[in-house]
């Protein structure tokens, strides 16, 4: 292993300096390989040189040091700076009103036409699909949905909700 070491040790460090950019991780990065190697020496196969081997580890090991300084590294300007998308309680509070009117409207419609708009829009079925599925002729669920659009955008309309999400 001192020999291993030896031989090695100086262009593993190289290399890890020049993924990680940051010499105490390199320091670092040359125990966690030269670990390994003395824990995984009997999976060692001889299908490349030693050198790669130890260099395909040491990629390896500066990579997950990246993935883990990048979540540590996260500052308060940088967290300042991430965008909330998120909707803010008014917002919310207007969704879940429309959500739960368009899901009493929903409840007004007939059976068949309840059934084609859950079909198409909640199961994303196609036209043809739904015709399979209900055993009825493609030209009936067209002209279902479109009665039971109609149908609902009065009965939202009625409800006092427009078109959309607030």
């Amino acid at each position: 292993m001192q020999v291993l070491y030896g031989r090695h040790h100086v262009r593993v460090f190289r290399f890890s300096l020049r993924l990680v950019k940051n010499e105490a991780i390199a320091e670092d990065l040359i125990s966690e390989v030269f670990l390994d190697v003395w824990r995984q020496a009997g999976k060692f196969e001889g299908r490349s040189t030693v050198s790669t081997w130890l260099l395909a580890i040491t990629r390896f090991k500066a990579l997950s040091a990246l993935r883990k300084r990048k979540d540590a590294e996260l500052d308060d300007e940088a967290a300042a700076a991430i965008e909330d998308t998120s909707d803010n309680p008014e917002v919310a509070v207007a969704k879940m009103d429309t959500s739960n009117a368009l899901r009493n409207c929903l409840t007004a419609l007939s059976p068949e036409h309840r059934e084609i708009v859950d079909l198409v829009y909640y199961h994303e079925k196609s036209v043809e699909e739904v015709a399979e599925i209900v055993g009825i002729p493609e030209n009936t669920v067209k002209t279902r949905l479109f009665y039971a659009r109609k149908k609902l955008a009065e009965l939202l309309k009625a409800a006092g909700i427009e078109r959309g999400w607030p």
